[in-house]
């Protein structure tokens, strides 16, 4: 009884320890004072509202949603077949495969970060945007990999094997059996891969340009000159914004899911 007491206790300091600093930095965001205090001493939608005034908020925003949103699509049209050849193949040195397309998760950002920005600005010389997309999708792409790897490992494939004996083609096969179930492992997958690069930044802050930059390269920035709750309310926005699009596309991929 006493061990399960101090197991309840410890699970509570820990859920604390995770949600109070959400929670203080969420109220800050809405103090009427020019600094960041809690409690606060009178409320307003002030930070909110200059959040929105500030073009280069704006901009940065909708750059950050495209180039997210771009390089997870790109990563899944990518990774699935890869970590499906991965998980139906036989041959050797799969493991080393394996850990070479993960290796992004195990590098530090900063070197990732450093090492695009030598290859795709400095020789390449590709324009900013692009270099932000192909730095992106290089940081989705492991977490694709491996969230419908995982999922291909609990699938049994000897459905798909039967699917072939009944005259269905190999490909018909996968987007007909295969993809259909491991959906969960699918929108998993997007939700990491999108929350990785919408916030991400280390490789952001490398490869952005003058008039191209991500969202939080642009609020690093901002924080360099200025410490307001601007940073608490572009904060909460950040939270709002991954939570609304883990919803939309676990609905999304639920009701996909169902049709079929």
């Amino acid at each position: 009884m006493r061990k399960n007491k101090m197991l309840t206790a410890f699970a509570v300091i820990v859920f604390l320890f995770l949600v109070l600093p959400l929670v203080i930095i969420t109220v800050t965001a809405f103090g009427e004072g020019s600094a960041i205090t809690f409690p606060i001493d009178s409320f307003s939608f002030r930070w909110f509202v200059n959040v929105f005034a500030l073009k280069s908020f704006r901009v940065s925003f909708v750059t950050s949603l495209e180039i997210a949103l771009l390089a997870t699509v790109a990563a899944l049209i990518a990774g699935i077949p890869a970590a499906y050849a991965l998980a139906r193949s036989g041959i050797k040195g799969k493991g080393i495969l394996k850990s070479v397309f993960l290796s992004p998760t195990i590098v530090p950002g900063i070197v990732i970060g450093f090492v695009l920005y030598q290859f795709l600005v400095l020789t390449l010389r590709v324009p900013v945007f692009a270099g932000l997309l192909a730095g992106h999708f290089m940081v989705t792409l492991p977490y694709v990999i491996r969230v419908v790897g995982s999922s291909l490992d609990q699938f049994d494939f000897s459905v798909e094997e039967a699917a072939w004996s009944l005259g269905c083609t190999k490909t018909g096969a996968f987007f007909r059996v295969v993809l259909p179930n491991i959906t969960s492992g699918i929108s998993a997958a997007f939700m990491l891969a999108f929350i990785n690069s919408f916030n991400n930044i280390p490789v952001s802050m490398f490869l952005s340009g003058p008039g191209v930059s991500t969202f939080p390269a642009t609020l690093m920035g901002y924080i360099e000159y200025n410490y307001d709750p601007t940073v608490s309310a572009v904060s909460v926005l950040l939270m709002a914004v991954t939570v609304l699009i883990m919803v939309i596309v676990d609905k999304t991929l639920g009701i996909a899911a169902l049709a079929k």
